[in-house]
């Protein structure tokens, strides 16, 4: 490795077309001459105009970037070096089976496998993803789900990468698929115990909304199947699912703000749902069934969640009495029931513990994780009698591992930790955790890793990644992927500021709606604090985020564009306003709670003052690498297209903006084992030529 200048070739960037469009709302008006690209899934007269544009754009990043083709060839050689291609997870025992998947050299996907009763039975290959797969540029399969019989698997199919699934079912014994195939729906089915019946939730072919849950009869037509719940409040999201003990089905409806269960007996599906207790206003709320009562997790009266209980037959709001009481300190996150226990995942200062409850006795102990920093959350335990937790564990440093921990013994057992083949000592990487201050007092947690013989002499280049939304905790675990930074010198940090959820609720509600800009300054002053402390230099610094981090991306080039060397902007949600006033584009309708409705003055205005798209200046920019994909759904092409067009109009520097839109998948990227890394090398590629790095 040695550094060198990357020399750019001089080739003229496209410059996209203009067409007349304003948007005018509460008496202000606003050109849009970028807004006919959206005209690419309405098929309209600019649709091809659209994709020549797009076309255009990565034939120009494919130049600037020809200099470094083989150097992304070696890096995905590299990364893709240290997977382990002929695999198998630690298996998972369910209803008398043993279920694992296992990966073969050089095959892109996976299979999933079962043995009855004993790791040392006979294999059946459940679903063979690997020649599932075969044709098709783009696969995901998901949400598997075996009846209780043990004969038939139910499973969802996406082949365009737009998270519309087709649910099938495939008989075991005889490996035939059923003619039952449903298609539009999440791709979560959920069986009812009479092994006959799935549940499943339909989605609006338009805005993609989960706005139905329907039931369905093996051996019936899907389009005569029944509709038993209906969402009419277009902000909540909905789902259905079969509680861990088998007794339940429960259809869950969730906004930001409120959430509303309902349930049927799973062994009786031609029940009407009834309403476990009706949704309120502010109110969150999820059911834990157990032998003898209900356990409910909610922030009623409590902002960081409380568990309370009630009777199996009394389950409305004012029957409920603490059981878990609220903490100030403690944020409750998730709860594993099983039959004798319950392990609670409480987060406090930031981090994640696991608690353990005996149901008999009432005792109680947390987990011990040993590291100061770390990641950690439970596992998939399907068997509902067993006494074994299965969980998660990883740091910066610690490859991830997993764990079963004897509950009743407090024993536990490294079952598998990640192989990173070739080697890995995590001795020669170090990981700190930081705190920068906010402008408002705050103090911002950060952790970062880098290899040892790093110097806080401002020399090094340093990645600073951030989330910050949703209320989603960016926590510090390991990358294999990664390690092709260290290795060459760069820090590697995560900002872990509001609009997450790493220091409890308020964290969370200090970012989103008109706290929304907290996010943003709190990514530069954690940006800034890294430079005032020598870690690195401005003009060392890079930038990292996507989807809603790369709103965070937009957000921070408008306000501090000179703090960033370089910015990658993965599949960015940018052009804010537009896209919250559309309701026919997917996700809009549901987040209205998350960023506000811009049809209400107050949030149009505040909205606009930090939406991207719309702040663009006549003023210097960062070197920028922004990345797309046609058929996201989450994140639609149009908002990076638009953002990157007129940034090229507007912006008064020299440095280099590249688009990447990738033809074939959406929001997720590639689906395959190894073609995500090809993104990846990218990325490096484009941070090593900025940095002068050669191999």
């Amino acid at each position: 490795m040695k550094k060198e200048p990357y020399t750019w070739p001089n080739v003229k960037p496209p410059i996209a077309d203009t067409k007349e469009h304003v948007r005018i709302m509460f008496g202000d008006t606003v050109p849009d001459p970028y807004y006919w690209m959206y005209d690419y899934f309405g098929k309209g007269p600019d649709s091809t105009k659209v994709v020549n544009y797009l076309k255009a754009e990565n034939n120009y990043l494919d130049t600037m970037m020809s200099g470094t083709k083989k150097l992304q060839e070696n890096l995905f050689t590299e990364m893709k070096g240290r997977i382990k291609e002929k695999d198998e997870s630690v298996p998972t025992f369910k209803n008398g089976y043993y279920y694992y998947v296992r990966t073969e050299d050089g095959k892109q996907y996976y299979k999933y496998c079962r043995k009855k009763g004993s790791l040392d039975a006979k294999e059946e290959i459940l679903l063979d993803v690997d020649e599932m797969a075969k044709g098709h540029a783009y696969y995901a399969a998901v949400g598997f789900d075996v009846s209780e019989d043990n004969k038939l698997i139910a499973f969802g199919v996406d082949t365009v990468s737009r998270r519309q699934y087709t649910i099938y079912v495939k008989n075991i014994e005889t490996g035939e698929i059923l003619p039952d195939a449903i298609t539009n729906t999440e791709g979560a089915p959920c069986w009812a115990s009479d092994n006959k019946t799935i549940f499943y939730t339909a989605k609006n072919p338009v805005t993609l909304l989960s706005e139905k849950i329907k039931r369905h009869t093996l051996g019936t037509n899907a389009a005569n199947d029944v509709l038993v719940y209906e969402e009419k409040d277009k902000s909540n999201y909905i789902s259905v699912e079969k509680s861990k003990n088998n007794k339940y089905i429960f259809i869950y409806s969730q906004a930001t703000m409120s959430s509303e269960v309902r349930m049927i007996d799973a062994a009786k599906p031609t029940e009407s749902f009834k309403i476990f207790a009706p949704r309120i206003s502010n109110v969150l709320y999820s059911v834990i069934p157990l032998e003898d009562k209900f356990l409910i997790s909610t922030n009623k009266d409590a902002k960081n969640f409380k568990l309370v209980e009630c009777a199996l037959d009394k389950t409305n709001a004012e029957n409920w009495k603490d059981y878990i009481p609220h903490r100030t300190d403690v944020l409750i996150q998730s709860v594993d029931e099983f039959k004798d226990f319950i392990v609670i995942s409480e987060r406090k200062n930031g981090l994640t513990q696991l608690r353990i409850r005996n149901l008999k006795t009432g005792n109680e102990h947390y987990i011990d994780f040993g590291e100061a920093a770390y990641a950690a959350n439970i596992s998939s335990s399907p068997e509902y009698t067993s006494t074994v937790l299965r969980y998660n564990y990883t740091s910066l440093t610690t490859p991830n591992s997993v764990y079963d921990y004897n509950m009743n013994t407090k024993e536990k057992k490294l079952m598998k930790q990640l192989q990173v083949v070739g080697g890995y000592n995590n001795e020669d990487y170090t990981t700190e955790r930081l705190y920068a201050t906010a402008k408002d007092g705050t103090k911002i947690p950060i952790s970062l890793v880098y290899k040892k013989g790093f110097a806080k002499n401002s020399n090094a280049p340093l990645l600073l990644y951030a989330y910050g939304s949703y209320g989603a905790s960016t926590d510090a675990g390991f990358s294999s992927t990664r390690l092709t930074l260290l290795n060459r010198g760069f820090v590697y940090a995560i900002a872990h500021i509001r609009g997450g959820q790493e220091m409890g609720r308020q964290w969370y509600e200090d970012g989103k709606m008109m706290k929304k800009k907290n996010t943003f300054t709190d990514f530069i002053d954690c940006g800034e604090f890294l430079v005032k402390e020598k870690y690195t230099s401005k003009e060392r610094l890079y930038a990292q985020g996507g989807s809603a981090g790369g709103l965070l991306m937009g957000a921070v080039i408008n306000m501090a564009p000179n703090l960033w060397h370089g910015v990658i902007a993965q599949v960015p949600f940018v052009d804010v306003v537009n896209t919250m006033l559309d309701e026919s584009i997917p996700l809009t309708t549901n987040e209205f709670d998350e960023w506000g409705n811009p049809k209400n003055k107050d949030a149009y205005f505040y909205m606009k003052s930090y939406a991207p798209y719309e702040n663009i200046e006549k003023k210097n920019y960062p070197n920028l690498l922004v990345t797309t994909g046609l058929h996201d759904s989450q994140v639609q092409y149009f908002e990076p297209s638009k953002w990157v067009a007129k940034l090229r109009a507007t912006k008064t520097d020299n440095n280099i903006l590249l688009l990447h839109t990738n033809m074939n998948f959406g929001h997720g990227g590639a689906s395959g084992r190894f073609d995500y890394l090809k993104d990846i090398a990218l990325n490096y590629a484009f941070l090593f030529a900025l940095e002068g790095i050669k191999e």
